[in-house]
């Protein structure tokens, strides 16, 4: 194909109706440099194509670097395609659109200038693209190369961090289940492993930023490596070591066959590499640009989008952390009558259910949904990589009238069990069944594209029994691993599993981590005969609005005001470190509202002071916070 026709069919990739608004006809790329400016001119990509031996791009915001100038490229075949490029034409478009989103809020806006940008590599004549889009808050950008045949590509892209940065992250042993650790740029030792998404803090108060990516869609995941010398090289699933789950579960050999790079037939269209930007951690919260790079719902399968009928989030009994008896038929429908009691809407059963003959299996179904309780069913993950094997799960689950599934223990990045997600997912979906992943990644968008995914885990949560500090991890994760979306954190227990932290602490948990899927640790007898009982019942898995209060800081406390219809919650898990903090009620827009509050008992933590208070929109509130400790109002 000559080079003018395959510009003409490359730059044709299908941009979505809502967002082709205004598409400028192809113009020459400049001779140095292409720069591309958010909406509102805040956040400033540069591609840079004349200088030096290779692509390379960089980032601003506000005038001030977030990502140094760093290497932009896609290796395939073992060439490595941003090595020695020549620019050719640029198409610009932009989008703006509003769609329905759960989650920290109920509407994603997808705002963003965007161009597709003509390379070729001239010592192998290898024409593709790079299409780029700048959010106000953020950047992403990906490679496409087309092509026939079975080809394997691998990463060329770094993002190199401005000096004096902070950054936190959590290293792969565990895959997604590590606890982040907090570094000067400097403290970033070359070879370090980093799990997205990886937060950043900038130099001289210029904001805050993370890495991660978008729309893994027939590809490996992404994984970050430090070089030691400020900058995170992009790697791809196979090349870090395997982590200690996948070996223990499928040994050293399936391990290394996996660490073989994987092949793509056909055009290789790269996954979006993202970076969040933002003045302040309330930004990075609210950030939608990891569900705007993902393709929307397939109306086939989702006639109603985010709001198909048979998806419906909500809250979740679970017998596996704070006891409950044997594992049996009589166990689970006790189970299921408290989640009734509760008020919420399922129960999550691990996989003894499968000890159970079919019989058994459907009484529970029945029973539970007379208590207007549905049913989850757990299911290794390696039962269902056969097509045919989970076809036939996914339909005898529908067929026993379950309403969800919980698939674990995936534990790797490597484009075949990417695959599996995603084949799960619509597999999942041909049977109108909900999804819930354990040992899985991070995600990266896929509840876009299969709103019948409520929730994944890829965190270290309560189930994790050597966690040393409760406090600062769940003060962490709001603003690193949160970033990417949803978390099955299984929150709140209040034994001697949460360590240090309050039961104050514990309840914010519930409130604090994004959970479609809310799934709780705690009994649910143990709940229904807790103090804060009413509250805690009221805590919806969803949120319209959510604000992070300004005192926030990562590793230390995390504070949101978080609306569900007309009810506001504010929500603060504390971190080592006792304080009080005040927080102004202006949010409530005006009026006074009735106040449920739970406080820290200061003098002990595993009791709470809950009280009953008038509030106004022109008071602060003052909250004494302990060591760990915790609150939440409903107001």
């Amino acid at each position: 194909m000559r080079r003018r026709e395959f510009v003409a069919a490359a730059l044709a990739v299908p941009v979505a109706p809502a967002l082709a608004r205004d598409v400028a006809r192809l113009v020459p790329a400049p001779r140095d440099a292409i720069r591309i400016a958010s909406p509102n001119g805040s956040v400033e990509f540069e591609l840079r194509h004349a200088v030096g031996p290779r692509l390379s791009y960089g980032v601003t915001f506000r005038n001030q670097r977030v990502i140094e100038p760093s290497p932009l490229g896609i290796v395939v075949d073992g060439v490595d395609l941003g090595q020695g490029v020549e620019a050719g034409t640029v198409e610009s478009y932009y989008g703006n659109e509003r769609y329905p989103w759960r989650g920290v809020h109920a509407e994603a806006i997808n705002r963003f200038k965007g161009a597709r940008i003509a390379v070729r590599h001239t010592a192998s004549a290898t024409d593709y693209l790079v299409e780029v889009r700048v959010f106000d808050d953020g950047i992403g950008f990906r490679c496409v190369v087309p092509g026939e045949g079975s080809r394997v590509p691998d990463e060329a892209t770094a993002f190199v961090l401005p000096a004096r940065a902070t950054v936190w992250y959590h290293d792969l042993r565990g895959h997604y289940e590590g606890t982040h650790t907090k570094k000067d740029i400097t403290e970033a030792a070359a070879g370090d492993w980093a799990a997205p998404p990886l937060t950043v803090k900038l130099p001289d108060a210029a904001g805050y930023a993370a890495i991660t990516e978008a729309a893994v869609i027939n590809y490996s995941g992404m994984v970050l490596q430090a070089d030691g010398q400020g900058g995170f090289r992009a790697r791809l699933g196979h090349a870090p070591p395997a982590s200690y789950p996948f070996t223990l579960r499928y040994g050293e050999a399936e391990a290394a066959r996996l660490a073989q790079p994987a092949a793509i037939a056909g055009t290789i269209t790269t996954p979006w590499r993202v970076v969040m930007i933002g003045p302040d951690l309330n930004a990075l919260v609210n950030c939608d640009i990891v569900p705007n790079l993902s393709p929307p719902p397939e109306p086939r399968l989702f006639p109603k989008g985010l709001h198909t009928d048979w998806i419906k989030p909500g809250r979740a009994v679970w017998k596996y952390l704070d006891g409950g008896g044997e594992n049996t038929l009589e166990t689970m429908k006790e189970f299921s009558r408290l989640a009734g009691e509760l008020g919420f809407e399922y129960n999550l059963v691990e996989g003894f259910w499968q000890r159970w003959s079919e019989s058994e299996l459907r009484e529970l179904v029945d029973y539970s949904r007379r208590h207007n309780v549905g049913i989850w069913l757990w299911k290794h993950s390696r039962d269902i990589r056969d097509p045919e094997a989970r076809a036939a799960f996914f339909a005898h689950v529908q067929d026993v009238g379950a309403v969800g599934v919980k698939l674990d223990f995936f534990d790797h990045e490597a484009k075949e069990i990417m695959d599996l997600y995603r084949a799960a997912l619509e597999g999942a979906a041909e049977h109108r069944l909900m999804v819930n992943f354990h040992g899985a990644n991070k995600p990266t968008g896929e509840s876009r594209t299969w709103p019948n995914e409520l929730n994944r885990e890829a965190v270290s949560g309560m189930e994790r029994k050597s966690m040393v500090a409760w406090s600062q991890h769940d003060t962490t994760i709001p603003f690193t691993r949160m970033l990417a979306g949803h978390l099955d954190f299984t929150p709140m227990l209040f034994g001697e599993r949460r360590r240090e932290t309050s039961w104050a602490h514990q309840i914010a948990t519930a409130a604090l981590f994004t959970a479609p899927l809310l799934v709780y640790g705690a009994h649910p007898k143990t709940i229904l005969e807790h103090p804060a009982a009413e509250l805690i019942r009221s805590i919806p898995s969803v949120w319209d609005e959510t604000r992070v209060l300004p005192f926030s800081e990562i590793g230390e406390v995390a504070a949101f005001a978080r609306r569900h219809g007309k009810r506001w919650f504010v929500v603060i898990a504390n971190g080592p470190t006792a304080r009080s903090v005040e927080v102004p009620l202006s949010f409530l827009g005006g009026g006074s509202r009735e106040a449920l509050l739970v406080r820290d008992a200061i003098d002990d933590p595993a009791a709470v002071r809950v009280e009953h208070a008038t509030l106004r929109w022109e008071d602060d509130l003052t909250i004494d916070l302990r060591s760990g400790g915790g609150f939440v109002a409903r107001l």
